[in-house]
């Protein structure tokens, strides 16, 4: 499941392409999925609106609308409320890419937004795990995510996070109303960076200890992010193209292979139900 860096190169790389554009027509694919909105009012909704910004919030892709006859220029964009969120979550193979109005369509294709440039914004969704709903701003409150924003969360607000909780520290990074956006791969890897054991409660953990995984995770995700994020299975960005980060994994899916630091095999454990990889030398 794509986690914080890849959703935020896939926002990114969409808002960098589509900002400002109109959406012209909407189509949606008539295979069943369960969209939190129906596809005929997420349609409704859509056509005639203008893509003013689009963002990450925690794992979804909240895309800002407004009110406009035309296409918007960016300083334009700055100037209007949103009047509507169009919200994507990519589940494990959901994909948002951005292509020409002619490209051939890819197979699981789920939903295609015309765009007055000539563009298309398309979902994609093999296993069909991705949400997509529409929000009218003028009765609903803009989407939030439940937990802190790892990217930005200070010292205090972490260390609080875990205070006092006896599930393993692991556990405690995959749960989004502690921290949103941060999944198996980047627990993994922060953990490893900070030399603590994913089986460790993260209420004993000492205050030292928790300001270097914040740091280290900080770290980690913005590496990551900086390298279009981590392709182990699915994932491309906006474009299609894969990322990088995971030729920087020091530990995840790299069960047996020497230590990039100790040469002590990885090794791969199970914590909280999710396949966890550490190094036993190096991390305590």
């Amino acid at each position: 499941m794509p986690e914080l860096p890849e959703v935020e190169t896939v926002a990114n790389g969409v808002h960098a392409r589509v900002q400002g554009d109109r959406i012209v027509a909407v189509w949606f694919q008539r295979v069943p999925q369960t969209f939190k909105t129906p596809p005929a009012k997420q349609a409704h909704g859509l056509t005639g609106r203008v893509l003013l910004a689009v963002h990450r919030t925690g794992k979804h892709i909240v895309c800002e609308l407004g009110e406009a006859a035309a296409p918007l220029t960016k300083k334009q964009c700055a100037s209007v409320a949103p009047s509507a969120q169009w919200i994507v979550h990519l589940g494990m193979t959901g994909r948002l890419l951005v292509t020409a109005i002619d490209a051939p369509v890819a197979p699981h294709t789920h939903a295609r937004l015309q765009l007055a440039s000539g563009k298309e914004l398309r979902f994609v969704d093999p296993r069909r795990f991705g949400r997509l709903e529409w929000r009218n701003l003028r009765s609903a409150a803009p989407f939030q995510a439940a937990g802190a924003e790892p990217l930005t969360v200070d010292a205090s607000t972490f260390a609080a996070l875990f205070r006092k909780r006896k599930l393993a520290i692991k556990a405690a990074l995959l749960n989004q109303s502690l921290l949103t956006g941060v999944g198996n791969i980047y627990a993994d890897e922060s953990l490893f960076h900070a030399g603590i054991r994913p089986r460790r409660a993260a209420g004993r953990l000492s205050a030292a200890e928790l300001e270097r995984l914040r740091t280290c995770l900080q770290t980690v995700l913005r590496q990551a992010i900086q390298m279009g994020g981590s392709s182990v299975s699915d994932y491309v960005d906006a474009e299609g193209v894969k990322g990088f980060f995971q030729l920087e994994h020091c530990v995840y899916q790299r069960t047996g292979e020497p230590c990039r630091l100790c040469k002590a095999p990885i090794q791969k454990i199970v914590v909280g139900g999710r396949s966890t990889h550490y190094c036993a030398q190096c991390q305590r």
